[in-house]
């Protein structure tokens, strides 16, 4: 046993081996760039996820627009060819098939709320 300020552990707790305390690090620094990103606080472990939204960001804004830059027009043209592909398969395996579907109609349902919204009258 191993005594530490009045208390009594077992030998088992000086097995500490360096996987234990890398796991037990970098859970920690998980959780503080998961608090960084919820509250906003710039951290160093959390700048690179910042940086690749940011870089999400710009990319929407220019695939709307007419704006570019070089490392999205590499995006761009990934997208026309990735999304070309898909869509003439998709268009010959249709007409290759003609299947009817019967949609059934969508009913309207007078939901009882439980007066959700303070309206006693129906």
């Amino acid at each position: 046993m191993v005594y530490d300020n009045g208390d009594l552990f077992e030998p088992a707790v000086l097995d500490i081996n360096t996987e234990q305390i890398l796991a037990t690090f970098n859970n920690a620094i998980g959780n503080l760039t998961a608090l960084s990103l919820g509250t906003g606080y710039v951290t160093k472990s959390a700048t690179p996820h910042l940086m690749i939204g940011a870089f999400k960001n710009l990319c929407a804004i220019s695939f709307s627009s007419d704006y570019s830059f070089p490392a999205v027009d590499k995006l761009k043209e990934a997208a026309k060819n990735a999304s070309s592909a898909p869509i003439a398969a998709a268009a010959s395996s249709k007409k290759e098939e003609a299947v009817e579907v019967e949609e059934e109609a969508d009913e309207d349902v007078d939901a009882d709320c439980g007066n959700l919204f303070g309206d006693d009258e129906y």
